[in-house]
């Protein structure tokens, strides 16, 4: 469904003006209704990747296709959910997850009928029927979460990007949120590719983990997660837990370099 091919991405640093290597000859294929995991240490092009793929970066040097097409640009097919909220904070629920619509209008027009039900249907597909007039400070962290990955579902993307969705929310809120987008997935069969630094939630949500090296980023290991969902209980901590070292394997080295240069 997504193709990257020998992407490379370079920019200019904002202080010094020097090219920066962002991405290095990266290829990888997603296939439909897969969960995509990417970690990496930080500064490793994980959220350029992203970017990319949702049409917000243009890269230097090679291809991204969405079922054959050439990526050039965001598309109504594409939503991404970003770790800030980037929630409007007088908009109320239902107005944050209505800006969504909003956006996607220049592409579609859409019925004030029709408008109104895909926000009840995203608002209940998240879990926050009750509160569509409250305001964001009204809101925890994981409900301020739970309003931006409706205000993505509401365009009815078949592509959700998730860059480390759930990384300024508490580990008991992270933890529900985990499972709470894995129960999503299986009932609108989105595909996703997800970027995090946690090598537990990459096994929590993962039928694949990408890793990456360090700047460039590289793809250097892809990982299949055969487990059923959802991970938990005893019978799975031991395979788990065999997964959790051969990514951490995977990943110190690169993380010793990213700190080494500075990244």
């Amino acid at each position: 469904m997504i193709s990257v091919r020998d992407l490379r991405v370079v920019y200019r640093h904002h202080k010094t003006g020097e090219e920066v290597q962002a991405l290095l000859d990266v290829s990888l294929e997603v296939a439909e209704r897969e969960f995509c995991v990417i970690i990496g240490p930080s500064g490793c092009g994980k959220t350029t990747l992203l970017n990319c793929i949702a049409g917000l970066v243009m890269p230097t040097s090679g291809e991204v296709h969405v079922r054959g097409r050439p990526v050039s640009a965001p598309g109504p097919d594409r939503a991404v959910v970003f770790q800030e909220y980037a929630l409007f904070p007088w908009r109320t629920v239902w107005g944050n997850i209505q800006f969504g619509l909003e956006l996607a209008s220049a592409r579609r027009t859409l019925t004030r009928d029709e408008s109104a039900r895909r926000i009840r249907d995203a608002i209940r597909l998240v879990g926050l029927e009750g509160f569509e007039r409250h305001l964001p400070f009204q809101l925890s962290g994981g409900m301020r979460q739970r309003v931006g990955l409706a205000r993505a579902l509401v365009v009815e993307p078949e592509i959700l990007l998730m860059d480390e969705p759930f990384g300024a929310i508490d580990a008991m809120t992270r933890e529900l949120m985990q499972r709470e987008l894995l129960n999503i997935m299986q009932r609108t069969g989105k595909t996703v590719i997800f970027v995090t630094h946690s090598i537990d939630e990459a096994l929590k949500l993962g039928d694949r983990i990408v890793t990456m090296t360090s700047r460039p980023g590289r793809i250097k290991t892809i990982l299949s997660v055969d487990l059923p969902k959802p991970r938990t209980g005893a019978a799975q901590e031991s395979s788990l837990a065999a997964l959790r070292r051969q990514v951490w394997s995977y990943l110190e080295e690169e993380a010793q370099r990213a700190v080494e240069s500075g990244f």
